[in-house]
C-alpha cells in the first residue's frame, strides 16, 4: 500500500499519454458495458426459469399483434382445459411494428381478471389503482415508458391514436411490464378500431411449470379445426420468437464487446511497454538503492492495473448512467427488451479491468525485473 502514491506519480509524469489511454479504455468499457446491458435484458426477457407458468395463445402462423386476432369467447374454453388456472384476454396495439427504442405498446385487459392474476406481480409507485378501475380510458404505465416518455399520474398522453389518462405508473420485476401502457380491455377494442369481441392473444396461468408443454398442446389441440386456430407458447419463448432478429444482433454485438476488451488491453499494455523503456535508468537506481526484481516488477504490474481501473470505471459508469436514466428498451411486435445496466455489471466491468491491467502489465514487467543493473545503465 505503502507504494501506491509512488505508482499513482509514475502515471502522472506522462499527462496526455495516460489521458489518451484512460480515454480510449473508457470508450472500449462503454461499449463493452452496454453490449453486456443488452444481453442481460435479452436473458431476462427470453430465458425461461422453474417459476414461469404461464402461456401466451397466439393466432396460428401470425406474427404481428395487427394480424393476430382471436375470438374473445375462446377465453371459457381455454379455462376448461385441465391444468390452466385462468385465461386473459389481451388486446395489444403498438405505436410501431418494427423494431425501435420508442414504441409505446397498449395491452387492453379485463381490469378485475388482470388485478386478481397479476395484481401482486407490480408495485403502484405513482397515483392509485382505484382511480385506474374507475376510469374508462385509464392506463397504468410501465416505469421505463413512463421515464422515456416523462409520464406521471394525473396525465393524458396519446400514442398510436388512442389518448390515455395515466392513472398510475407501476414497477415489476417482469421485462414485459416496464414499457407498456396497461388500459380497459373495451377501450383499446373500441378505439377508432371497433373490433369488439375480437382479442390478440391469451395469457394462461397453468397450476404448474411441468404442465406448460401438455397444456399448450390441449389448447391447439381444442381449436385445431376453429376458424381461427392457436400456437400456444411459453411467456418467454414467445418473446424469443418475436424478437429472433433481436437476439440475433444482441449475439454479434457481443463480439464488439469482445472486441473492446482486446482494444483495452492493447492500450494497457502499450502505455506500460513505453513507460518501462522511458524509465531504464530509474529502474536501475531502485535495485541500486535495494529494491530486488519481483519489486520492481509488482510496481509496473500496479501500474498497469491502475491506468485500466481508472479508464474501465469510468467508462462502465458512465454506460451504467446512460442505461439508467436513458431508460431504454428494444421493442418489437409489441415485446419488450429492456436494456437493464446494474450495479453487478459496474462491479464485473471494474473486476475485468483490473484483470486486464495485470494481463497487460505481465511481460513488461517480466522483462524489467530480469533486467540486470549494469545493462540498465548502458542502454541509457
Amino acid at each position: 500500500m505503502k507504494f501506491i502514491p509512488y505508482v499513482a506519480k509514475q502515471a502522472w509524469r506522462h499527462r496526455v499519454r495516460s489521458g489518451l489511454t484512460l480515454a480510449g479504455i473508457a470508450i472500449a468499457m462503454f461499449l463493452f458495458t452496454a453490449v453486456q446491458a443488452m444481453r442481460t435484458g435479452v436473458e431476462a426477457a427470453t430465458t425461461a426459469t422453474a417459476n414461469d407458468t404461464t402461456l401466451v395463445v397466439y393466432r396460428k402462423d401470425r406474427f404481428c399483434p395487427v394480424t393476430s386476432q382471436l375470438p374473445q369467447d375462446y377465453q371459457r374454453r381455454i379455462e376448461q382445459v385441465p391444468g390452466v388456472v385462468a385465461a386473459i384476454p389481451m388486446k395489444v396495439v403498438v405505436s410501431n411494428c418494427r423494431t425501435s427504442l420508442d414504441v409505446v405498446t397498449y395491452r387492453g385487459v379485463p381490469k378485475d381478471d388482470f388485478i386478481r392474476e397479476r395484481g401482486k406481480r407490480f408495485e403502484v409507485i405513482d397515483g392509485s389503482l382505484e382511480d385506474w378501475k374507475k376510469r374508462t380510458d385509464a392506463a397504468l404505465v410501465g416505469e421505463t415508458l413512463a421515464k422515456r416518455r416523462n409520464l406521471r399520474a394525473g396525465i393524458t398522453f396519446d400514442a398510436a391514436g388512442i389518448t390515455a389518462y395515466v392513472a398510475g405508473v407501476i414497477r415489476s420485476e417482469d421485462p414485459q411490464d416496464h414499457n407498456v401502457a396497461y388500459t380497459a380491455l373495451e377501450f383499446v377494442q373500441l378505439a377508432g378500431r371497433d373490433q369488439l369481441g375480437i382479442v390478440t392473444q391469451f395469457n394462461v396461468k397453468v397450476e404448474d411449470a411441468s404442465l406448460l408443454d401438455p397444456v399448450a398442446e390441449a389448447i391447439d389441440d381444442e381449436f385445431r379445426r376453429a376458424q381461427d386456430p392457436t400456437q400456444t407458447f411459453g411467456e418467454k419463448a414467445f418473446v424469443a420468437r418475436i424478437a429472433d432478429d433481436i437476439v440475433e444482433l444482441v449475439g454479434f454485438a457481443n463480439w464488439l464487446g469482445i472486441g473492446a476488451l482486446i482494444a483495452v488491453l492493447a492500450l494497457v499494455g502499450n502505455a506500460i511497454v513505453l513507460s518501462v523503456q522511458s524509465r531504464i535508468a530509474e529502474h536501475a537506481v531502485l535495485q541500486t538503492l535495494g529494491f530486488n526484481g519481483r519489486l520492481v516488477a509488482l510496481l509496473i504490474v500496479a501500474e498497469g492495473v491502475l491506468i485500466s481501473l481508472l479508464g474501465g470505471a469510468l467508462g462502465a459508469a458512465v454506460a451504467l448512467l446512460v442505461a439508467r436514466f436513458g431508460s431504454f428498451a428494444l421493442s418489437v411486435e409489441g415485446q419488450s427488451i429492456p436494456i437493464t445496466a446494474s450495479w453487478q455489471l459496474l462491479a464485473t466491468g471494474v473486476a475485468v479491468c483490473v484483470t486486464l491491467g495485470v494481463l497487460a502489465g505481465l511481460v513488461p514487467a517480466w522483462q524489467a525485473s530480469r533486467r540486470e543493473i549494469a545493462s540498465c545503465f548502458r542502454a541509457v
